[in-house]
């Protein structure tokens, strides 16, 4: 597969940006504001620095995994990939959906059923990455391990300020 053509080193680029574009402008959209800042918080919440930050990485490694996911040759990805996509884009729908649901809608309880559903779907397109190219599932590892956290810290947030 290395090295990587011109061509394919242009639809890296872009399949990142866009991830890490959809990711970032629903970030600007809904931003946490003085009513996140009012909520009571478990002494484990990250500060809010990092989440961009942890994000952005996430949205990387996402984009990655998906530019392996539609450039792996073969009949068996090529049998793979649909599932592969559906999954990914319902991962998608559910992870843009969290912050408007959490900071525009003010609701930890309807952000923590979106993010539950997220979570299974996390790890059914991270399985199905995985069988058209076992290097894109391993890349979403890390968005599983912080989307597990997140459903936690979100669960928790509602809990105590209910």
């Amino acid at each position: 597969m290395w090295p990587v053509s011109g061509r394919d080193a242009a639809a890296l680029v872009a399949w990142v940006v866009i991830v890490v574009a959809a990711g970032a402008s629903v970030g600007v959209l809904f931003p946490p504001g003085d009513w996140y800042q009012g909520l009571a918080k478990p002494s484990w919440n990250p500060p809010s620095w990092l989440f961009g930050p942890v994000w952005t990485t996430l949205y990387i490694l996402l984009g990655v995994g998906a530019w392996l996911v539609r450039r792996e040759p073969g009949a068996a990805a090529d049998a793979e990939r649909p599932g592969a996509w559906l999954a990914f884009a319902l991962m998608a729908v559910l992870n843009l959906a969290w912050t408007p649901l959490f900071f525009g809608l003010e609701s930890p309880a309807l952000a923590f059923v979106d993010i539950s559903l997220l979570w299974g779907v996390l790890v059914w397109m991270t399985l199905r990455f995985g069988r058209v190219r076992p290097m894109a599932g391993y890349l979403q590892m890390p968005m599983i391990l912080w989307v597990s956290f997140a459903l936690v810290l979100n669960g928790t947030i509602w809990l105590i300020n209910t």
